[in-house]
């Protein structure tokens, strides 16, 4: 048995480095330089672009793409057709690729379906993000946000519960 586990479909580059019990599914590329950790999930579709770092247990749902400047902790859940940035004010006429910004998902965050994550912001710990939301700033660790834009709503707990 193999260490890790790629759908003859995908397209891994070279220099990629694919941690135990990893699961890749139908139609992914992960462009060169890529790392990801131990015992992650990687649905269909996926696109991870050069360099980007992802963490141990990390599930990664159906059609998210995940650009260069981004770092995914552990433990952090992206859910269907999330989609982070790395330039704020992209023009196809300008070469922008020195002026990537990084974002940083940090350990146990939670992203809802349909959202987009600005470049330059950094996920708090144990955050949770609404689906459809659009997020512009830093997010504080331990809190929801929702909406477009995503705005603070309340503290949460690790469970992502409510906390009064």
């Amino acid at each position: 048995m193999s260490k890790f586990y790629i759908h003859n479909t995908s397209i891994i580059d070279e220099k990629v480095k694919i941690g135990k019990g990893t699961k890749i599914w139908h139609w992914c590329h992960l462009s060169s330089n890529v790392r990801i950790g131990n015992n992650c999930i990687l649905g269909q579709n996926v696109f991870i672009g050069k360099n980007v770092k992802i963490g141990n247990n990390v599930k990664i749902q159906n059609n998210v793409s995940i650009y260069e400047g981004v770092t995914v902790r552990d433990d952090v859940f992206i859910g269907p057709s999330v989609v982070f940035t790395n330039i704020l004010f992209p023009r196809s006429f300008k070469n922008q690729k020195k002026k990537f910004l990084k974002t940083l998902v940090n350990k146990g965050t939670t992203i809802g379906a349909n959202s987009t994550i600005l470049c330059g912001n950094n996920i708090g710990e144990y955050s949770l993000i609404g689906a459809a939301s659009l997020i512009t700033k830093n997010v504080k660790s331990f809190s929801m946000y929702y909406g477009s834009p995503a705005k603070f709503r309340y503290k949460i707990d690790k469970d992502g519960k409510k906390i009064k």
